[in-house]
């Protein structure tokens, strides 16, 4: 795989589950997927092989995302501090 950037949501708070979001780029490429699930429910320009390593990798680092999620401040990112 080429270079892929990953950027991840805050915590998200829905119906009594907690969870973050997370989106792969690839140039044109995206992918976006939900831990601690640890699937890709949307993807355009991967491949299937390609996805199914996104996937294992959200499994196997979904403690490492979700704390990677905690730290996320929206409203730091919002005004850009």
């Amino acid at each position: 795989m080429d270079s892929v950037n990953m950027l991840v949501s805050g915590i998200i708070n829905r119906e009594g589950r907690r969870f973050a979001r997370v989106s792969f780029i690839r140039g044109r490429d995206i992918a976006e997927g939900i831990v601690p699930d640890g699937i890709v429910d949307h993807a355009e320009g991967f491949s299937d092989a390609e996805v199914s390593k996104l996937e294992r990798y959200l499994r196997e680092n979904r403690g490492e995302i979700m704390e990677q999620a905690r730290q996320v401040n929206p409203i730091k990112n919002w005004l850009g501090i």
